[in-house]
Protein backbone atom coordinates (compact mmCIF):
# COMPACT_ATOMS: atom_id res chain seq x y z
CA UNK A 1 0.00 0.00 0.00
CA UNK A 2 2.70 2.42 0.69
CA UNK A 3 5.34 1.36 -1.66
CA UNK A 4 5.77 4.63 -3.37
CA UNK A 5 6.55 5.72 0.32
CA UNK A 6 9.25 3.59 0.68
CA UNK A 7 10.75 4.34 -2.63
CA UNK A 8 10.65 8.07 -1.77
CA UNK A 9 13.16 7.12 1.49
CA UNK A 10 14.83 4.80 -0.40
CA UNK A 11 15.80 7.08 -3.53
CA UNK A 12 16.32 9.66 -0.84
CA UNK A 13 18.89 7.56 1.69
CA UNK A 14 20.66 5.48 -0.55
CA UNK A 15 20.84 8.16 -4.04
CA UNK A 16 20.76 11.45 -2.66
CA UNK A 17 22.19 11.50 0.61
CA UNK A 18 24.12 8.32 -0.79
CA UNK A 19 25.04 5.97 2.32
CA UNK A 20 25.37 2.65 1.69
CA UNK A 21 22.32 0.00 2.29
CA UNK A 22 22.70 -1.80 5.73
CA UNK A 23 24.91 1.18 7.37
CA UNK A 24 23.24 1.63 10.75
CA UNK A 25 22.53 5.75 9.98
CA UNK A 26 21.24 4.24 6.20
CA UNK A 27 18.65 2.25 8.23
CA UNK A 28 17.81 4.28 11.10
CA UNK A 29 17.04 7.06 8.37
CA UNK A 30 15.05 5.35 5.81
CA UNK A 31 13.03 4.03 8.86
CA UNK A 32 12.46 7.49 9.90
CA UNK A 33 11.40 8.95 6.48
CA UNK A 34 8.97 6.11 6.00
CA UNK A 35 7.51 5.99 9.13
CA UNK A 36 7.07 9.86 9.45
CA UNK A 37 5.59 9.88 6.11
CA UNK A 38 3.35 7.01 5.97
CA UNK A 39 1.81 8.35 9.66
CA UNK A 40 1.05 11.77 8.90
CA UNK A 41 -0.56 11.08 5.67
CA UNK A 42 -2.60 8.25 7.68
CA UNK A 43 -3.57 11.41 9.75
CA UNK A 44 -4.32 13.63 7.26
CA UNK A 45 -6.64 11.09 5.33
CA UNK A 46 -7.93 9.51 8.44
CA UNK A 47 -8.62 12.64 10.76
CA UNK A 48 -10.47 14.33 7.27
CA UNK A 49 -12.87 11.50 6.39
CA UNK A 50 -13.64 10.55 10.60
CA UNK A 51 -14.25 14.56 10.81
CA UNK A 52 -16.42 14.07 7.37
CA UNK A 53 -18.42 10.97 9.45
CA UNK A 54 -18.64 12.73 12.57
CA UNK A 55 -20.24 15.88 10.77
CA UNK A 56 -23.29 13.42 10.92
CA UNK A 57 -22.93 11.23 13.05
CA UNK A 58 -22.50 13.32 16.52
CA UNK A 59 -20.86 12.60 19.20
CA UNK A 60 -23.80 12.33 21.88
CA UNK A 61 -25.05 10.05 19.29
CA UNK A 62 -22.88 7.64 18.39
CA UNK A 63 -22.50 7.60 23.04
CA UNK A 64 -25.93 6.90 23.59
CA UNK A 65 -26.96 4.63 21.15
CA UNK A 66 -23.92 2.43 22.22
CA UNK A 67 -24.66 3.21 26.23
CA UNK A 68 -28.57 2.11 25.74
CA UNK A 69 -28.05 -1.19 23.53
CA UNK A 70 -26.40 -3.71 24.71
CA UNK A 71 -24.42 -5.47 22.34
CA UNK A 72 -22.87 -7.98 25.33
CA UNK A 73 -19.06 -6.98 24.36
CA UNK A 74 -19.68 -7.50 20.53
CA UNK A 75 -18.18 -3.78 20.37
CA UNK A 76 -15.06 -5.01 21.82
CA UNK A 77 -14.83 -7.94 19.12
CA UNK A 78 -15.72 -6.00 16.23
CA UNK A 79 -13.35 -3.30 17.16
CA UNK A 80 -10.66 -6.48 17.34
CA UNK A 81 -11.88 -7.55 13.99
CA UNK A 82 -11.37 -4.48 12.19
CA UNK A 83 -7.73 -4.22 13.49
CA UNK A 84 -7.00 -7.84 11.91
CA UNK A 85 -7.98 -6.13 8.85
CA UNK A 86 -5.75 -2.92 9.24
CA UNK A 87 -2.13 -3.76 8.21
CA UNK A 88 -0.66 -1.20 10.37
CA UNK A 89 2.22 -1.11 12.95
CA UNK A 90 1.70 0.23 15.92
CA UNK A 91 2.44 4.19 15.67
CA UNK A 92 0.15 3.56 12.27
CA UNK A 93 -2.93 2.43 14.33
CA UNK A 94 -2.50 5.75 16.58
CA UNK A 95 -4.75 8.11 13.67
CA UNK A 96 -7.27 5.77 13.63
CA UNK A 97 -7.23 5.48 17.83
CA UNK A 98 -7.38 9.61 17.49
CA UNK A 99 -10.20 9.37 15.20
CA UNK A 100 -12.33 6.62 16.89
CA UNK A 101 -11.79 8.60 20.82
CA UNK A 102 -13.03 12.03 18.48
CA UNK A 103 -15.75 10.46 17.24
CA UNK A 104 -17.15 9.46 20.66
CA UNK A 105 -16.15 5.98 20.07
CA UNK A 106 -15.67 4.28 23.67
CA UNK A 107 -12.58 4.04 24.98
CA UNK A 108 -11.88 0.52 25.89
CA UNK A 109 -13.49 -0.11 22.59
CA UNK A 110 -10.63 1.85 20.57
CA UNK A 111 -8.25 -0.22 23.00
CA UNK A 112 -9.27 -3.01 21.43
CA UNK A 113 -8.77 -1.90 17.98
CA UNK A 114 -5.37 -0.48 18.94
CA UNK A 115 -4.33 -3.49 20.03
CA UNK A 116 -5.37 -6.13 17.38
CA UNK A 117 -3.91 -4.27 14.69
CA UNK A 118 -0.74 -4.20 14.96
CA UNK A 119 -0.44 -8.21 16.41
CA UNK A 120 -2.70 -9.59 13.49
CA UNK A 121 -2.76 -8.81 9.88
CA UNK A 122 -3.19 -10.38 6.45
CA UNK A 123 0.22 -9.79 5.75
CA UNK A 124 1.28 -11.41 9.14
CA UNK A 125 -1.06 -14.23 8.89
CA UNK A 126 0.49 -15.15 5.07
CA UNK A 127 4.25 -15.37 6.42
CA UNK A 128 2.63 -17.30 9.63
CA UNK A 129 1.44 -20.14 7.58
CA UNK A 130 4.48 -20.12 5.58
CA UNK A 131 7.26 -20.02 8.71
CA UNK A 132 4.83 -22.09 10.97
CA UNK A 133 2.00 -24.05 9.23
CA UNK A 134 -1.77 -23.89 9.70
CA UNK A 135 -2.52 -24.53 13.19
CA UNK A 136 0.14 -22.42 14.75
CA UNK A 137 -1.29 -19.64 12.52
CA UNK A 138 -5.49 -20.37 13.29
CA UNK A 139 -3.99 -20.00 17.54
CA UNK A 140 -2.43 -17.10 16.48
CA UNK A 141 -5.14 -14.72 15.31
CA UNK A 142 -7.37 -15.80 17.39
CA UNK A 143 -5.76 -15.34 20.55
CA UNK A 144 -4.71 -12.08 18.70
CA UNK A 145 -8.24 -11.40 18.46
CA UNK A 146 -9.07 -12.20 22.41
CA UNK A 147 -6.02 -10.62 23.79
CA UNK A 148 -7.64 -6.91 22.19
CA UNK A 149 -11.26 -7.90 23.44
CA UNK A 150 -10.04 -8.86 27.50
CA UNK A 151 -7.66 -5.80 27.26
CA UNK A 152 -10.68 -3.43 25.46
CA UNK A 153 -13.04 -4.91 27.98
CA UNK A 154 -10.76 -4.38 31.29
CA UNK A 155 -9.50 -1.07 30.30
CA UNK A 156 -13.14 0.11 29.80
CA UNK A 157 -14.12 -1.28 33.24
CA UNK A 158 -11.77 0.79 34.82
CA UNK A 159 -13.26 3.86 33.50
CA UNK A 160 -10.03 5.99 32.30
CA UNK A 161 -12.02 8.62 30.51
CA UNK A 162 -10.51 11.35 32.76
CA UNK A 163 -6.96 10.05 31.86
CA UNK A 164 -7.37 11.49 28.73
CA UNK A 165 -5.18 14.79 28.07
CA UNK A 166 -6.82 18.66 28.53
CA UNK A 167 -6.08 18.56 24.45
CA UNK A 168 -8.17 15.48 23.00
CA UNK A 169 -10.96 16.75 25.47
CA UNK A 170 -10.37 20.05 23.86
CA UNK A 171 -10.90 18.44 20.47
CA UNK A 172 -13.73 16.59 21.48
CA UNK A 173 -15.42 20.11 22.98
CA UNK A 174 -14.61 21.37 19.26
CA UNK A 175 -16.23 18.76 17.31
CA UNK A 176 -19.48 18.92 19.43
CA UNK A 177 -19.59 22.58 18.87
CA UNK A 178 -19.13 21.85 15.20
CA UNK A 179 -21.42 19.83 14.99
CA UNK A 180 -24.12 21.58 16.54
CA UNK A 181 -23.67 24.35 13.69
CA UNK A 182 -23.82 21.90 10.89
CA UNK A 183 -27.16 20.51 12.24
CA UNK A 184 -28.59 24.19 13.39
CA UNK A 185 -27.89 25.44 10.11
CA UNK A 186 -28.56 22.37 7.73
CA UNK A 187 -25.17 22.86 5.91
CA UNK A 188 -24.25 20.61 3.36
CA UNK A 189 -21.11 18.98 2.69
CA UNK A 190 -19.30 21.32 0.71
CA UNK A 191 -20.20 23.96 3.01
CA UNK A 192 -19.01 21.64 6.21
CA UNK A 193 -15.49 21.10 4.32
CA UNK A 194 -13.75 24.05 5.12
CA UNK A 195 -14.26 24.04 9.09
CA UNK A 196 -13.32 20.10 8.87
CA UNK A 197 -10.12 20.67 6.87
CA UNK A 198 -9.12 23.46 9.83
CA UNK A 199 -9.95 21.30 12.81
CA UNK A 200 -7.98 18.75 10.35
CA UNK A 201 -4.96 21.06 10.71
CA UNK A 202 -5.25 22.33 13.92
CA UNK A 203 -4.86 18.56 15.32
CA UNK A 204 -2.14 17.65 12.83
CA UNK A 205 -0.29 20.71 14.10
CA UNK A 206 -0.62 19.51 17.71
CA UNK A 207 0.25 16.21 16.69
CA UNK A 208 3.35 16.67 14.29
CA UNK A 209 6.12 16.88 16.85
CA UNK A 210 5.01 13.74 18.83
CA UNK A 211 5.12 12.13 15.54
CA UNK A 212 8.67 13.48 14.54
CA UNK A 213 10.20 12.06 18.14
CA UNK A 214 8.54 9.14 18.37
CA UNK A 215 9.51 7.92 15.00
CA UNK A 216 13.12 9.11 15.60
CA UNK A 217 13.14 7.04 18.37
CA UNK A 218 11.72 4.24 16.72
CA UNK A 219 14.74 4.67 13.60
CA UNK A 220 17.54 5.18 16.32
CA UNK A 221 15.87 1.57 17.12
CA UNK A 222 15.52 0.17 14.14
CA UNK A 223 18.90 1.06 12.99
CA UNK A 224 21.30 0.38 16.07
CA UNK A 225 19.67 -2.21 18.68
CA UNK A 226 21.45 -5.72 16.73
CA UNK A 227 18.63 -8.14 16.16
CA UNK A 228 20.30 -11.25 18.21
CA UNK A 229 20.63 -8.96 21.08
CA UNK A 230 17.50 -10.33 23.33
CA UNK A 231 17.92 -14.02 23.14
CA UNK A 232 20.46 -14.90 25.96
CA UNK A 233 17.37 -13.77 27.94
CA UNK A 234 14.93 -16.26 26.53
CA UNK A 235 16.42 -19.72 26.95
CA UNK A 236 13.75 -22.15 27.58
CA UNK A 237 15.08 -23.06 31.03
CA UNK A 238 14.39 -20.15 32.28
CA UNK A 239 11.09 -19.88 34.09
CA UNK A 240 10.69 -16.39 33.61
CA UNK A 241 11.96 -16.32 29.88
CA UNK A 242 8.29 -15.06 28.54
CA UNK A 243 8.06 -11.68 30.87
CA UNK A 244 11.43 -10.98 30.38
CA UNK A 245 10.79 -11.76 26.53
CA UNK A 246 8.07 -9.21 26.56
CA UNK A 247 9.20 -6.87 28.32
CA UNK A 248 12.76 -6.65 26.43
CA UNK A 249 10.87 -6.29 23.44
CA UNK A 250 9.39 -2.82 24.13
CA UNK A 251 13.19 -1.41 22.65
CA UNK A 252 12.54 -3.42 19.41
CA UNK A 253 10.28 -1.10 16.75
CA UNK A 254 8.95 -2.84 13.99
CA UNK A 255 5.94 -4.56 11.88
CA UNK A 256 4.31 -7.89 12.67
CA UNK A 257 5.94 -8.71 9.04
CA UNK A 258 9.21 -7.27 9.93
CA UNK A 259 9.78 -9.18 13.11
CA UNK A 260 8.17 -12.63 12.11
CA UNK A 261 11.62 -13.81 10.54
CA UNK A 262 13.20 -13.07 13.84
CA UNK A 263 10.97 -15.08 15.33
CA UNK A 264 11.30 -17.88 13.41
CA UNK A 265 15.15 -17.58 13.96
CA UNK A 266 14.49 -17.58 17.19
CA UNK A 267 12.48 -20.65 17.24
CA UNK A 268 15.18 -22.78 15.19
CA UNK A 269 17.95 -21.61 17.95
CA UNK A 270 15.61 -23.64 20.46
CA UNK A 271 13.56 -20.91 22.36
CA UNK A 272 10.21 -21.94 22.90
CA UNK A 273 7.34 -21.07 19.96
CA UNK A 274 5.22 -18.99 23.30
CA UNK A 275 8.01 -16.98 24.32
CA UNK A 276 9.01 -16.07 20.79
CA UNK A 277 5.44 -15.31 20.05
CA UNK A 278 4.98 -13.50 23.13
CA UNK A 279 8.33 -11.60 22.01
CA UNK A 280 6.76 -10.56 18.72
CA UNK A 281 3.85 -9.45 20.35
CA UNK A 282 5.69 -7.13 22.84
CA UNK A 283 7.46 -6.10 19.47
CA UNK A 284 4.78 -4.69 17.69
CA UNK A 285 1.91 -4.53 20.27
CA UNK A 286 4.40 -2.07 22.72
CA UNK A 287 6.59 -0.05 21.86
CA UNK A 288 8.47 3.76 22.97
CA UNK A 289 7.57 5.48 19.43
CA UNK A 290 3.62 4.56 20.50
CA UNK A 291 4.16 5.70 24.06
CA UNK A 292 5.64 9.03 22.45
CA UNK A 293 2.91 9.44 20.15
CA UNK A 294 0.11 8.06 22.55
CA UNK A 295 1.70 10.95 24.91
CA UNK A 296 -0.33 13.27 23.26
CA UNK A 297 -3.96 11.89 24.06
CA UNK A 298 -3.29 9.95 27.31
CA UNK A 299 -2.00 11.48 30.05
CA UNK A 300 1.47 9.42 31.44
CA UNK A 301 -0.65 7.25 34.18
CA UNK A 302 -3.81 5.96 31.40
CA UNK A 303 -0.07 5.20 28.91
CA UNK A 304 1.39 3.18 32.08
CA UNK A 305 -2.14 1.14 32.88
CA UNK A 306 -2.51 0.45 29.20
CA UNK A 307 0.80 -1.00 29.02
CA UNK A 308 0.43 -2.82 32.19
CA UNK A 309 -2.86 -4.46 30.79
CA UNK A 310 -1.58 -5.35 27.70
CA UNK A 311 2.08 -6.87 29.12
CA UNK A 312 0.00 -9.23 31.45
CA UNK A 313 -2.28 -10.36 28.64
CA UNK A 314 0.64 -11.02 26.36
CA UNK A 315 2.24 -12.66 29.11
CA UNK A 316 -0.71 -15.06 29.82
CA UNK A 317 -0.74 -15.89 26.16
CA UNK A 318 3.38 -16.83 25.87
CA UNK A 319 2.92 -19.14 28.54
CA UNK A 320 -0.79 -20.38 27.03
CA UNK A 321 1.41 -20.91 23.63
CA UNK A 322 4.07 -22.89 25.40
CA UNK A 323 1.51 -25.19 26.99
CA UNK A 324 -0.37 -25.58 23.79
CA UNK A 325 1.73 -25.20 20.89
Amino acid sequence: MFDWIQNIADWLVYDIFDLSRGQHLAEALNFFIYDSAKILLLLFVVIFLMGIVNSYFPIDKVKNYLSRHKLYGLEYLMASLFGVVTPFCSCSSVPLFIGFVRGGIPLGVTFSFLITSPLVNEVAIGLFIGLFGLKTTVIYVISGVILGTISGVILQKLNLETYLTPWVKEVLANAQREQDVFVAEKQTLTQRLPVIWEEVLTIIKGIVPYVIVGIAIGGLMHGYIPEGFFEQYMDKDNLFAVPIATILAVPMYSNASGILPVVQVLVAKGIPLGTAIAFMMGVVGLSLPEAMLLKKVMTVKLIVIFFSVVTLCIIISGYLFNVML
